[in-house]
Protein backbone atom coordinates (compact mmCIF):
# COMPACT_ATOMS: atom_id res chain seq x y z
CA UNK A 1 0.00 0.00 0.00
CA UNK A 2 1.33 3.21 -1.13
CA UNK A 3 1.44 5.85 1.54
CA UNK A 4 -0.10 9.42 0.96
CA UNK A 5 1.20 11.87 1.57
CA UNK A 6 -0.52 15.71 2.28
CA UNK A 7 0.74 18.23 4.19
CA UNK A 8 -1.20 19.22 7.06
CA UNK A 9 -1.29 22.72 6.03
CA UNK A 10 -3.61 21.94 2.98
CA UNK A 11 -5.97 19.86 5.20
CA UNK A 12 -5.73 22.67 8.28
CA UNK A 13 -7.14 25.19 5.36
CA UNK A 14 -9.93 23.66 4.10
CA UNK A 15 -11.54 23.41 7.93
CA UNK A 16 -13.93 26.12 8.41
CA UNK A 17 -16.39 27.56 10.84
CA UNK A 18 -20.05 27.04 10.32
CA UNK A 19 -23.19 27.34 12.40
CA UNK A 20 -20.37 27.55 15.29
CA UNK A 21 -18.89 23.94 13.85
CA UNK A 22 -15.95 23.31 12.52
CA UNK A 23 -16.57 21.40 9.20
CA UNK A 24 -14.92 20.23 5.55
CA UNK A 25 -16.93 20.80 2.76
CA UNK A 26 -17.73 18.06 0.11
CA UNK A 27 -15.73 19.24 -2.59
CA UNK A 28 -12.66 19.94 -0.72
CA UNK A 29 -13.18 16.17 0.78
CA UNK A 30 -13.31 15.02 -2.93
CA UNK A 31 -10.09 16.39 -4.00
CA UNK A 32 -8.04 15.22 -0.89
CA UNK A 33 -9.87 11.37 -1.59
CA UNK A 34 -9.59 11.88 -5.32
CA UNK A 35 -13.04 11.24 -5.85
CA UNK A 36 -15.81 13.33 -7.82
CA UNK A 37 -17.94 15.34 -5.60
CA UNK A 38 -20.69 13.29 -7.14
CA UNK A 39 -19.62 10.19 -6.24
CA UNK A 40 -18.56 11.36 -2.61
CA UNK A 41 -22.04 12.44 -2.50
CA UNK A 42 -23.80 9.64 -3.91
CA UNK A 43 -21.59 7.32 -1.40
CA UNK A 44 -22.79 8.94 1.38
CA UNK A 45 -26.62 9.15 0.09
CA UNK A 46 -26.52 5.19 -0.25
CA UNK A 47 -25.33 4.73 3.54
CA UNK A 48 -27.62 7.89 4.55
CA UNK A 49 -28.41 5.93 7.80
CA UNK A 50 -24.70 6.64 8.96
CA UNK A 51 -24.71 10.73 8.62
CA UNK A 52 -27.05 12.34 10.96
CA UNK A 53 -27.80 15.64 11.38
CA UNK A 54 -24.52 16.59 13.70
CA UNK A 55 -22.25 14.96 11.12
CA UNK A 56 -23.73 16.47 8.05
CA UNK A 57 -25.60 19.25 6.77
CA UNK A 58 -26.05 21.11 3.58
CA UNK A 59 -25.60 24.90 3.63
CA UNK A 60 -27.89 27.38 3.19
CA UNK A 61 -27.52 30.27 -0.30
CA UNK A 62 -26.16 32.38 2.61
CA UNK A 63 -24.06 30.10 3.68
CA UNK A 64 -22.52 29.08 0.21
CA UNK A 65 -21.67 32.38 -0.75
CA UNK A 66 -20.19 33.52 2.41
CA UNK A 67 -17.99 30.42 1.90
CA UNK A 68 -17.38 31.17 -1.52
CA UNK A 69 -16.27 34.86 -1.01
CA UNK A 70 -13.50 33.15 2.18
CA UNK A 71 -12.16 30.45 -0.36
CA UNK A 72 -12.29 32.87 -3.43
CA UNK A 73 -12.63 29.66 -5.50
CA UNK A 74 -15.59 30.98 -7.81
CA UNK A 75 -15.26 33.62 -10.37
CA UNK A 76 -17.51 36.64 -10.15
CA UNK A 77 -21.60 36.35 -11.34
CA UNK A 78 -20.97 32.38 -11.03
CA UNK A 79 -22.98 30.46 -8.32
CA UNK A 80 -22.71 26.58 -7.13
CA UNK A 81 -24.43 24.51 -9.66
CA UNK A 82 -25.74 22.21 -5.76
CA UNK A 83 -25.55 23.77 -2.63
CA UNK A 84 -22.44 22.22 -0.91
CA UNK A 85 -22.82 19.34 1.89
CA UNK A 86 -20.24 20.49 5.19
CA UNK A 87 -18.98 17.57 7.53
CA UNK A 88 -18.32 17.67 11.08
CA UNK A 89 -15.29 15.72 12.17
CA UNK A 90 -17.77 12.80 13.14
CA UNK A 91 -18.92 13.62 9.86
CA UNK A 92 -15.47 12.90 8.05
CA UNK A 93 -14.58 10.19 10.11
CA UNK A 94 -17.66 8.51 9.24
CA UNK A 95 -16.29 8.63 5.54
CA UNK A 96 -13.77 6.30 6.04
CA UNK A 97 -16.23 3.61 6.73
CA UNK A 98 -18.38 4.40 3.13
CA UNK A 99 -15.61 4.79 1.15
CA UNK A 100 -13.08 1.84 0.52
CA UNK A 101 -9.63 2.68 -0.79
CA UNK A 102 -6.09 2.79 0.58
CA UNK A 103 -6.24 6.62 -0.15
CA UNK A 104 -9.25 7.18 1.72
CA UNK A 105 -7.70 5.20 5.03
CA UNK A 106 -4.62 7.79 4.51
CA UNK A 107 -6.41 11.17 3.88
CA UNK A 108 -9.05 10.02 7.08
CA UNK A 109 -5.63 9.68 9.27
CA UNK A 110 -4.44 13.25 8.17
CA UNK A 111 -7.52 14.97 8.11
CA UNK A 112 -8.25 13.33 12.00
CA UNK A 113 -4.87 14.55 13.22
CA UNK A 114 -5.54 18.34 11.49
CA UNK A 115 -8.58 17.98 13.49
CA UNK A 116 -7.27 17.50 16.62
CA UNK A 117 -4.00 20.03 15.89
CA UNK A 118 -7.09 23.11 15.86
CA UNK A 119 -8.51 21.96 18.82
CA UNK A 120 -5.25 21.64 20.68
CA UNK A 121 -4.70 25.02 18.99
CA UNK A 122 -7.60 26.65 20.01
CA UNK A 123 -7.60 25.21 23.79
CA UNK A 124 -4.17 27.01 24.09
CA UNK A 125 -5.98 30.06 22.84
CA UNK A 126 -8.69 29.91 25.42
CA UNK A 127 -6.01 29.90 28.20
CA UNK A 128 -4.31 32.77 26.53
CA UNK A 129 -7.37 34.80 26.24
CA UNK A 130 -8.19 34.00 29.66
CA UNK A 131 -4.80 35.44 31.00
CA UNK A 132 -5.04 38.05 29.11
CA UNK A 133 -8.59 39.24 30.06
CA UNK A 134 -7.04 38.73 34.33
CA UNK A 135 -4.24 41.09 32.91
CA UNK A 136 -6.37 43.79 31.36
CA UNK A 137 -8.71 43.40 34.54
CA UNK A 138 -5.56 44.01 36.89
CA UNK A 139 -4.40 47.01 34.39
CA UNK A 140 -7.61 48.65 34.93
CA UNK A 141 -7.65 48.79 38.31
CA UNK A 142 -3.75 50.00 38.43
CA UNK A 143 -5.54 52.66 35.80
CA UNK A 144 -7.47 53.81 37.80
CA UNK A 145 -5.80 54.12 40.87
CA UNK A 146 -3.44 55.79 38.27
CA UNK A 147 -5.60 58.14 37.80
CA UNK A 148 -6.58 59.02 41.08
CA UNK A 149 -1.95 59.88 41.92
CA UNK A 150 -2.51 62.11 38.68
CA UNK A 151 -5.75 63.90 40.07
CA UNK A 152 -4.17 63.88 44.03
CA UNK A 153 -1.17 65.87 42.08
CA UNK A 154 -2.44 68.52 40.20
CA UNK A 155 -4.52 69.34 42.97
CA UNK A 156 -1.27 70.05 45.08
CA UNK A 157 0.37 71.58 42.09
CA UNK A 158 -2.58 73.91 42.42
CA UNK A 159 -1.81 77.44 43.62
CA UNK A 160 -4.19 77.80 46.84
CA UNK A 161 -6.93 80.59 45.40
CA UNK A 162 -5.99 84.04 46.94
CA UNK A 163 -8.15 85.06 49.83
CA UNK A 164 -10.32 87.72 49.12
CA UNK A 165 -8.83 91.06 49.77
CA UNK A 166 -10.18 93.19 52.00
CA UNK A 167 -11.72 96.46 51.06
CA UNK A 168 -10.19 99.49 52.02
CA UNK A 169 -12.22 101.85 53.83
CA UNK A 170 -15.34 102.01 56.28
CA UNK A 171 -18.08 99.54 55.66
CA UNK A 172 -21.54 99.77 56.74
CA UNK A 173 -23.30 96.11 57.33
Amino acid sequence: MKSVSIPSEIVESKIYLIRGKKVMVDRDLAALYGVETGNLNKAVKRNIERFPDDFIFQLTDEEANSLSFQIGSLKRGRHFKYLPYAFTQEGVAMLSGVLHSPRAVQVNIAIMRAFVRLREFIATHKELAQQLKELERKVNKHDKEILIIFETIRKLMTPPPEPPKRRIGFHAD
